[in-house]
């Protein structure tokens, strides 16, 4: 007989009590900012048609990271590993008659055929929040606003992240006017330009010296050594929608965080105006935890006119190293008010779970032991499960005790004294 394994399939996760009580922290924290920023749920199919991707997404998604196979109908499907080419296909059907901007956030849990590392794993759950049909330039805001204050939300501030952002229009006017390149050499910068900070300054020379010439590097290095929005517009010196979003955020908090970085321009496929990246600033983990941008074509697929969108994805492994990293993530044991009711005789089970529905009718986390057991059995299964509190039924008396504390009360009844006692503690 075969002998299986324990291990959950490589690159993903068990999430235990523990790790799943830490996940939905997360997630209500992105339930409650796009709440509060009227954007509405949504969720789409865990299988798509792999032709949605070929459509829109890169040569190295659909060939090396997507999870595909022939279903019985004889239909090439994948599992998602993205999710915006699913919303895409769903606001092609409803954008016609849908008052603009239309607001959605999901929280979809993805595939992608990857080598697990540290903040990357096969699967993965994603916090996505997209803006379509906003006047340009104001999307691009709340958006950015909305992640930022996400972060907060979460305890983060300038010490913590910043955004590093830029424009797609600013690169391409680098390709088609200053450096006068051909689209397929223009595609080949566009990997050197997203590498050249994660390889050494001789690497990145060979890099540029087998598509361009000496002149072209030349230019090229000029603009990689941009590191502020003045130095940018100045180099580039025409209206952009980037410098529009600076000069309407200048005063404001969102300013402090955003960073100026030729080096930032996303995916291909997807966008066409600002691109953006969280960047973690604590030396233990230098890396971007989310990204996003502009895009104007996306319904384009559907042979539908263009509608500007603006959105990120920010996924839970990378969110989770960020927050640990900042000791940001908070206790998660058992609720404070969690009571372990135990009874030492058949007589008391009655009490014991009248007590509990007492309890739970007022709001309180509570588990009865089920039967009868020795009451220092008791107060080993009520600590190993961190309870703090354990409500004891015994010949007739009754009393709860706090495990952190060591005090207890007596009582006969739930009534104030027993509610303050918990409430108190």
């Amino acid at each position: 007989m075969t002998q299986l394994s324990k291990s959950p399939y490589k690159g993903c996760r068990d999430l235990f009590p523990k790790e799943k009580r830490e996940q939905n922290f997360m997630f209500d924290a992105m339930k409650d900012i796009a709440t509060v920023y009227s954007y509405e749920p949504y969720d789409g199919p865990l299988l798509e048609m792999v032709d949605l991707y070929k459509a829109k997404s890169g040569e190295e998604l659909i060939n090396d990271q997507i999870y595909s196979f022939q279903d019985r109908g004889d239909r090439f499907v994948a599992i998602r590993p993205e999710m915006t080419p699913t919303v895409a296909r769903m606001v092609a059907q409803i954008h016609k008659q849908t008052p603009k901007p239309i607001r959605w956030f999901s929280t979809p849990n993805l595939m992608r055929y990857e080598r697990p590392q540290k903040g990357r794993l096969r699967e993965h759950w994603q916090f996505n929040c997209d803006i379509f049909g906003a006047p340009e330039v104001l999307g691009e805001l709340e958006i950015l606003n909305l992640l930022k204050d996400f972060l907060k939300h979460l305890g983060a501030n300038q010490s913590h992240f910043s955004i590093l952002i830029n424009d797609r229009a600013l690169v391409d006017n680098l390709f088609d006017e200053k450096l006068k390149v051909s689209k397929e050499v223009s595609y080949k910068l566009y990997k050197i330009i997203d590498k050249a900070k994660k390889v050494s300054p001789e690497k990145l020379e060979t890099m540029m010296s087998e598509v361009i010439n000496e002149e072209q590097i030349k230019i090229l290095k000029e603009y990689l050594s941009l590191d502020n929005f003045d130095a940018a517009f100045h180099f580039f010196n025409f209206d952009c929608t980037l410098d529009q979003l600076i000069s309407k955020s200048k005063d404001s908090e969102l300013f402090k965080y955003l960073e100026y970085d030729p080096t930032i321009v996303r995916g291909l496929d997807y966008y066409t105006g600002i691109v953006f990246e969280v960047f973690d600033l604590h030396p233990d983990n230098k890396r971007a935890i989310c990204g996003g941008g502009s895009y104007a074509n996306l319904l384009q697929i559907f042979n539908e006119s263009p509608l500007g969108g603006c959105g990120f994805g920010l996924g839970d492994v990378t969110l989770k190293d960020f927050l640990k990293t900042h000791n940001l993530l908070p206790d998660l044991s058992l609720p404070e008010a969690a009571i372990f009711i135990c009874y030492g005789s058949e007589k008391e089970e009655k009490k014991a779970f009248e007590f509990a529905q007492n309890l739970r009718d007022l709001g309180f986390v509570t588990e009865v032991n089920l039967g009868v057991v020795k009451i220092n059995k008791a107060f080993q299964i009520a600590e190993k499960k961190e309870h703090p509190y354990i409500l004891i039924c015994e010949e007739n008396s009754y009393k709860i005790k706090n495990l952190k504390e060591k005090n207890e009360i007596s009582f006969t009844e739930i009534n104030d004294d027993v509610l303050n006692f918990i409430d108190g503690n």
